[in-house]
């Protein structure tokens, strides 16, 4: 089920499985990758749009399957999020995806897409889109996206360090992303499993009370109690969308109320997703998670 490492020469095409991205927003991943010795390739319907999603379930699903089915392409690299992931889930043939030995990348809506091919032993990488950056970021987001690429999972010294909450160590596999689609997938076939992982989480533009319902949702489910532990990143833009008609609290209150009591070792502000400087993360290998030293390190290769 593991991706290969990629190598110079290697093709990875863009799809656009959830929200539109205009042609423009492509030019600076394309120019990255190229630089770095890839060959890029646009799928036949990444550049449509219809209102809040790039075009028809069935042609965004089709993109999705045909670029992993395509023996030129090595990686598929999700072009933005938004919304459009859950309406094409059932359309995709998730078990001949995990049998590509392609990478996928991708982030935020594209949380979908992670659990369905994670529950199937594919490994994924939570990393940054053509979209995210369409905008500046520092030196090192670069640097950990093409190390990944290459299959170096080692996070640049440069990255900010998370906050400990709660100390220990544990180990599992990391699973997660955008908590708005981890709890959303609850119930599905495609639902978030927990079980002895480390539960990777960020997300952007929630109100504090609506962070505060999700997390709620994960505890009450079950789903927190029966995971080794947690590294969340940033709820970005959270603490500005405060409801003045019913109050708020900080993010990080939130998180420490919900979640510090299961006394799992957790980390806080690990620089991921919507954060404006975002690593590079692999879901689905094992990894030590060391809340004392604030460290995340995995304990097998991403690729075969």
């Amino acid at each position: 089920m593991k991706p290969r490492s990629l190598r110079p020469g290697d093709t990875i095409q863009f799809v656009t499985p959830a929200s539109p991205l205009a042609a423009e927003k492509l030019v600076f991943m394309t120019h990255l990758l190229e630089e770095a010795g890839y060959k890029t390739k646009v799928a036949p319907h990444a550049l449509d749009a219809d209102g809040y999603l790039a075009g028809t379930d069935q042609d965004r699903a089709d993109d999705f399957q045909k670029a992993f089915d395509d023996p030129e392409t090595a990686a598929v690299l999700c072009n933005r999020g938004g919304y459009g992931c859950s309406r094409i889930l059932p359309l995709l043939d998730f078990e001949r995806i995990a049998s590509s030995g392609k990478m996928m990348i991708g982030f935020s809506d594209i949380t979908m897409l992670h659990l369905a091919l994670n529950r199937l032993g594919m490994p994924t990488i939570h990393g940054p889109m053509p979209l995210t950056l369409h905008y500046p970021r520092a030196q090192w987001v670069y640097d950990s996206f093409l190390n990944v690429l290459r299959g170096d999972l080692r996070f640049p010294a440069e990255a900010p360090r998370p906050t400990t909450l709660v100390g220990g160590v544990a180990e599992g596999q990391t699973v997660g992303g955008c908590l708005c689609l981890l709890t959303d997938s609850i119930g599905t076939p495609w639902a978030l499993d927990t079980y002895g992982k480390i539960l990777v989480i960020e997300d952007v533009d929630e109100n504090p009370h609506r962070i505060d319902a999700m997390f709620s949702h994960l505890v009450n489910s079950g789903l927190a109690e029966r995971a080794a532990g947690f590294a969340i990143g940033e709820m970005t833009r959270t603490d500005e969308r405060a409801d003045e008609a019913i109050g708020a609290k900080p993010w990080r209150e939130i998180i420490r109320d919900r979640l510090a009591p299961l006394g799992k070792p957790l980390i806080i502000d690990l620089p991921i997703g919507h954060a404006k400087n975002m690593l590079t993360l692999p879901l689905g290998l094992n990894a030590r998670l060391d809340a004392d030293a604030g460290e995340l390190t995995y304990l097998e290769p991403l690729c075969a």
